[in-house]
């Protein structure tokens, strides 16, 4: 959404091929812009099926393909261990603990860049993870994911 504000603000200076390249790079991409657009501001169900719930924050293909994430873990779920694979490219991913399960809820992976008890950074695509079943409460975390060429 801040790169159609940015083309939208500067318009002027802009010219007709690099609004048509901009126009085909957003809207003709698979998933693409619609999509994200679609898809911001609404709960949804985790890839994994598990239980827990994600809600689009905001995203981009272009300049760097990125996505900011709210994800909600409520009592009962758990993410089993898995890698999420990506096309091309290596995929990074940055997790902010918001608030901590009473109970359960643990990040579990076997090789992370970093991790301390609230900010878990890793690679998705290389590094297994998981999360623990949510005995009590429940868990929130600010999750944002990147892929570089």
């Amino acid at each position: 959404m801040s790169a159609f504000l940015f083309v939208m603000a500067n318009m002027s200076t802009l010219t007709l091929g690099e609004v048509q390249f901009w126009y085909h790079a957003r809207f003709t991409h698979r998933g693409g812009f619609i999509a994200m657009l679609h898809n911001l501001f609404r709960w949804q169900k985790g890839r994994q099926q598990s239980g827990y719930e994600k809600m689009l924050l905001a995203g981009a293909t272009w300049p760097i393909k990125f996505d900011l994430y709210l994800l909600r873990f409520p009592e009962g779920c758990e993410v089993p261990p898995h890698t999420d694979k990506v096309d091309s490219g290596k995929h990074y991913r940055l997790n902010i603990v918001l608030k901590q399960a009473k109970s359960g809820g643990e990040f579990i992976c076997q090789t992370p860049i970093y991790c301390s008890k609230r900010i878990k950074l890793f690679r998705p695509d290389l590094c297994e993870h998981a999360v623990t079943r949510v005995n009590s409460g429940n868990r929130y975390l600010l999750s944002i994911g990147w892929v570089r060429d």
